[in-house]
């Protein structure tokens, strides 16, 4: 969570943001930047700033979850998320359960990808549960993709002699995020407690 100054004229804003591994998504940084210029080009102080990097399924993302205290004690004024998939693919309800508390709790909200929902008026409704069962439709897709590509890789694939690590799929993509933030071998083979020979080679084999 981070927080900056605000202008007490205007409306205190508070982003959220969130990738998925599972979708190949290796950070929130282009969320961050479009959104902030967005928020600046209306006006609004981003006053809190929450993420997370975990599938939209999950209830209990850390991010959410202090996005939500923060929100019940009246920290922020309007939220503003990427699009509805990023704030949730946990299905209609669910996701129309998340938008009902921030009303409940006076706080507004803004898709920026689906800007337009605000001017649906009562039909708002039905689009959101609409694009919410796309979302989770999206979602099991991305599912069954995954485990696709694990069933590939225990019939053709090995690491070092050990079947069973190419299995590891959440070691591959930890990886795989830890180069891509431009970590070497020798750092990212001492946080996930492997060596530097087999960082080297999930990196091969997931290329």
């Amino acid at each position: 969570m981070k927080k900056t100054d605000a202008n007490r004229d205007g409306k205190r804003v508070a982003l959220y943001l969130r990738v998925s591994l599972d979708d190949g998504r290796k950070t929130v940084e282009n969320q961050r930047n479009q959104l902030s210029t967005f928020c600046e080009s209306m006006g609004w102080p981003v006053v809190m700033e929450f993420s997370d990097q975990k599938s939209g399924n999950s209830t209990d993302r850390p991010g959410l979850q202090k996005m939500k205290v923060a929100a019940s004690k009246r920290q922020f004024d309007h939220l503003v998320f990427w699009d509805l998939s990023r704030l949730s693919r946990g299905g209609v309800s669910e996701t129309l359960r998340l938008l009902e508390e921030l009303r409940a709790w006076g706080v507004t909200w803004r898709s920026y990808q689906e800007a337009y929902i605000d001017a649906l008026g009562p039909f708002a409704e039905v689009v959101i549960a609409l694009l919410s069962s796309i979302a989770k439709m999206e979602r099991e897709k991305i599912r069954e993709r995954t485990l696709a590509g694990l069933q590939r890789a225990r019939k053709h694939g090995r690491i070092g002699g050990r079947p069973k690590a190419i299995e590891d799929f959440k070691l591959v993509q930890q990886v795989e995020a830890l180069r891509a933030e431009g970590q070497s071998i020798r750092k990212i083979a001492i946080k996930v407690g492997a060596s530097p020979t087999t960082v080297q080679k999930l990196l091969k084999s997931s290329a």
